[in-house]
């Protein structure tokens, strides 16, 4: 299961610089290729607003 991110998101590009596969793409929420996710939690341990999780 990949990780997701919420509604809570505010685009601040932390999980982006952080996620090492680039499963992270851009947009008005950022959103996780599940395709791509290979679940080591670094997005979800550097998001200031803790909207990802699994």
């Amino acid at each position: 299961m990949a990780y997701k991110i919420s509604n809570d998101c505010i685009a601040c590009g932390t999980c982006i610089d952080e996620c090492p596969l680039g499963a992270i793409h851009e947009g008005e929420h950022y959103s996780i290729d599940p395709e791509v996710c290979a679940e080591c939690g670094t997005c979800a341990d550097v998001c200031p607003t803790g909207a990802i999780s699994l």
